[in-house]
């Protein structure tokens, strides 16, 4: 039966008085961004819940973070709205609406009438019209893009090409729109594309990445952070961010990406995914747009172990060396005291689970080693750049135009000094380490939130980044593996890796040695 009404859209079933004035009002607040009435008409407390193809909020605070982080809603129209009664101060409210863009979407909403007489939301779902592909997540995707100039071990594969590679007929774009429109279209794969395309695997697209790959959060200015397909509302980690989005979510298989000082293992960390930073060299870098080269590196990202090792053995070069990584594991408790303590007492129930005597080893001074590694990256970043970055102001921007602002002040003699003590360290480390396999969180923290403060957010990346930059300094290879979960600020079940660091060109036992433990 429908009610009457002179709303303009359709109403199907009995509403209860005064619900669609209440779903009028939420609609005008959402068009309009009214924070503050959005708030008001959803109930209180920690049990409301809003969902869609992201995942679930949880809570009245949640769910208002998320809204005042997001910058508004889409533009649609209610075409119709149905009403199912849930009891005699409760109704369902279904709200077919069209989106300005095209596409019709569905809101599922559960209301209910308090003591007051006012009408709030206590669960809601949203499902948007499907899109033809997630700009947050591609540049360009095919079905495929690119196929398979062969046949081998990774047939059936689809890759989410991070881009930084060039990918013969397009241009790479390195995550920077100015810097795409400079350059002219590659002539040829890079040798890391072409060697899995020749193994049989296919390019699903060109995925996106953090500008110039500086940076390990995933909030890419430009086109917007790509969803964590793990943690409701957080950032998807970088830089490799498109490329492990894509994966985690099924759109690809594999992610081909690059790690300087973490842009394969953190997001891999926050999404529940197997990533590997190969030993440095490794792999042909040919055609790839740098950003530190002594500590850039060519991995993979995937929902398994088994496809990171099939796609890792393709891309290693021609009679690289294959050594083992049986080693005995140990931790350094230096690393988990930069940890969140969640992640530090996950990764300590883990390491007891994990069966042996772990030992315990001393590492050089943890901050010292950062900044050598940090001052290093950022001169190398600026050479690779800088010239660039000064022809075109503006075109990079937020925390990544900080961070290069900051490098180009770095002077030859700091690079000099740290570039030194690298080599110190790296010496050190090697000693401490020899075949051992270092144990350690994958990153310091689940992932944050995309409303997260930007103070806490610059402390959790120098956080990560401190662990991360082990593997850099000794280019040592090292895996990330979806072994640990912490509560997180939007779910309690939030993903965090273990990484284990191996000697250097053990890189596929290092793989195989980490999924004996999941």
């Amino acid at each position: 039966m429908t009610a009457p009404h002179d709303r303009p859209y359709e109403v199907r079933g009995e509403a209860p008085p005064g619900l669609l004035d209440a779903l009028d009002a939420y609609e005008a607040a959402l068009m309009s961004d009214d924070i503050a009435a959005m708030d008001a008409l959803f109930a209180p407390g920690d049990a409301t819940l809003r969902g869609d193809a992201g995942g679930v909020l949880v809570g009245h605070e949640t769910i208002g973070a998320f809204r005042r982080s997001r910058g508004g809603a889409p533009a649609r129209t209610v075409r119709a709205v149905h009403v199912h009664p849930a009891g005699d101060d409760a109704a369902v409210a279904v709200t077919i609406f069209e989106a300005r863009t095209g596409g019709r979407g569905q809101q599922t909403q559960l209301w209910r009438r308090g003591t007051d007489g006012a009408w709030r939301v206590e669960v809601a779902h949203v499902s948007s019209p499907p899109a033809t592909y997630d700009r947050r997540v591609w540049r360009i995707v095919g079905d495929p893009l690119v196929e398979p100039t062969g046949t081998g071990p990774l047939d059936g594969e689809t890759v989410a090409v991070k881009d930084l590679y060039a990918i013969r007929g397009y241009a790479t774009g390195a995550g920077v729109p100015a810097y795409q429109a400079d350059q002219p279209p590659a002539r040829d794969h890079a040798p890391a594309v072409a060697r899995l395309l020749a193994a049989g695997a296919a390019v699903a697209g060109i995925a996106r990445t953090d500008q110039f790959a500086y940076s390990v959060a995933g909030l890419n200015d430009p086109t917007g952070a790509p969803p964590n397909a793990a943690v409701p509302g957080a950032v998807p980690g970088g830089s490799s961010s498109g490329s492990a989005s894509a994966v985690a979510l099924g759109a690809a298989t594999l992610g081909l990406a690059t790690d300087t000082a973490g842009s394969i293992r953190v997001p891999a960390s926050y999404q529940g995914l197997w990533g590997l930073r190969p030993t440095h060299g490794s792999v042909d870098a040919t055609g790839v747009v740098p950003l530190a080269p002594s500590f850039d590196t060519v991995g993979v990202l995937a929902r398994t172990a088994d496809r990171v090792v099939r796609a890792a053995a393709v891309l290693r070069e021609e009679g690289a060396p294959d050594r083992t990584a049986d080693g005995p594991i140990v931790v350094a408790p230096q690393l988990l005291a930069v940890c969140e303590p969640a992640v530090a007492g996950a990764f300590a129930v883990w390491v007891s689970a994990a069966g042996g005597v772990v030992e315990e080893v001393r590492l050089p001074d943890v901050d010292a080693m950062y900044e050598a590694f940090r001052v290093r990256q950022a001169y190398e970043a600026w050479q690779a750049h800088g010239a660039w970055i000064e022809a075109h102001p503006g075109a990079v921007t937020g925390a990544v135009a900080d961070r290069f602002a900051a490098a180009s002040r770095v002077t030859v003699e700091e690079d000099a000094a740290a570039l030194e003590a690298l080599g110190v360290y790296a010496t050190e480390l090697d000693a401490v380490l020899a075949e051992r396999l270092l144990a350690l969180p994958a990153a310091s923290s689940p992932a944050p939130t995309l409303w997260a403060d930007p103070t806490d957010v610059d402390r959790t990346r120098a956080a990560t980044l401190k662990i991360g930059a082990i593997a850099g300094i000794t280019g040592r290879p090292a895996v990330a593996a979806p072994l640990l979960h912490v509560a997180g600020d939007t779910t309690r079940h939030a993903p965090v890796g273990v990484s284990l660091v191996g000697p250097r060109d053990s890189d596929l036992a290092l793989v195989r040695r980490a999924a004996s433990f999941a």
